[in-house]
């Protein structure tokens, strides 16, 4: 089995594509800042057109997923996929 890492770039990038194609608009008019709290976990605050909304961790796995297919040609599944903190979030994805 082996390992592969997105950084935290690639997971803005994830989630940037995802919604966008969900919401029909440009890639760059999404915009994502991704956080980590001990009460709620994961999280990710996006901004489409002026307006907000939270993303928890399971729709950013969902996002990350897809772009793991679409970019890297690799089929995983939500129970392959682990998202971690360091110096930045990452998402380490079994394979």
């Amino acid at each position: 089995m082996s390992i592969t890492v997105l950084s935290m770039d690639e997971i803005i990038n994830a989630i940037c594509l995802h919604l966008a194609e969900r919401k029909s608009v440009k890639v760059t008019d999404v915009q994502v800042e991704l956080s980590w709290d001990e009460e709620t976990g994961y999280t990710a605050e996006v901004w489409i057109q002026g307006r907000s909304q939270y993303l928890v961790e399971s729709n950013m796995i969902e996002a990350i997923l897809r772009y793991l297919h679409s970019e890297y040609n690799i089929r995983a599944y939500r129970e392959d996929v682990r998202l971690e903190l360091d110096e930045e979030i990452t998402a380490v994805v079994n394979v």
